[in-house]
């Protein structure tokens, strides 16, 4: 089992994190980092506004498929907005959907800034060095040189959290470089990021496919 290491963020990301919002679902006061954001559009229609940068009230739930359903079937969004408004059925899928772009559009931000590592021998060298903050191993990839590098991840002194929610095709798309099975996210600030992007999404998709079987992150 790989272990669980907390990255720094930018100040200006732990300060929102921070920021203290109430779900409109369970009525509990919690932090941003936990929360979705949603606004209305112009249509009244509700929209998920992942980055918070969206004009307009925000209505914040807990980042859970289920609470995002909830407040769906329960007409929540109309109470919190004192209008009638339309929340699409698959809202749900719109928030996992809207996270798997921003996770994939950062990692190819993380490439050109020099804060991503390709490939098994470069993975495994910052695996050992304990620079890697995230393994993030394609879903469709051959286990033989998952596994080595795994092994090699439990022994590194920080040892990383492990992504398998991209294919191959998706990490070589993302990247501009083909084929991609095997990519390292280094610890520093754009990890930061990336992991409160990544827990929300945990919310609505398990992190590792169940083919793998390697145990919990």
């Amino acid at each position: 089992m790989l272990g669980v290491i907390h990255i720094a963020a930018s100040p200006r990301t732990l300060a929102e994190a921070a920021r203290a919002r109430k779900d409109i679902v369970s009525g509990e006061v919690m932090e941003e980092a936990r929360l979705i954001r949603f606004v209305l559009s112009p249509d009244g229609a509700v929209t998920p506004d992942l980055g918070r940068k969206l004009p307009g009230r925000g209505m914040w739930v807990e980042a859970k498929r289920e609470a995002v359903d909830m407040a769906v079937k329960r007409g929540l969004f109309s109470r919190a907005a004192k209008a009638k408004v339309t929340a699409p059925p698959d809202l749900a899928d719109q928030v996992e959907h809207g996270l798997m772009r921003r996770l994939s559009a950062t990692l190819g931000l993380a490439r050109r800034s020099g804060d991503l590592t390709l490939g098994f021998e470069k993975a495994a060298s910052a695996l050992e060095s304990g620079r890697a903050a995230w393994m993030v191993e394609a879903a469709d990839g051959a286990p033989d040189g998952r596994r080595k590098l795994m092994n090699i991840a439990k022994r590194a002194p920080k040892p990383p959290r492990l992504l398998g929610v991209f294919t191959a095709a998706d990490l070589s798309l993302a990247l501009g470089v083909e084929p991609v099975v095997h990519c390292v996210f280094l610890a520093g600030r754009g990890a930061g990021s990336w992991t409160l992007d990544v827990e929300r999404l945990s919310g609505f998709r398990p992190l590792l496919p169940e083919s793998w079987r390697e145990g919990p992150v």
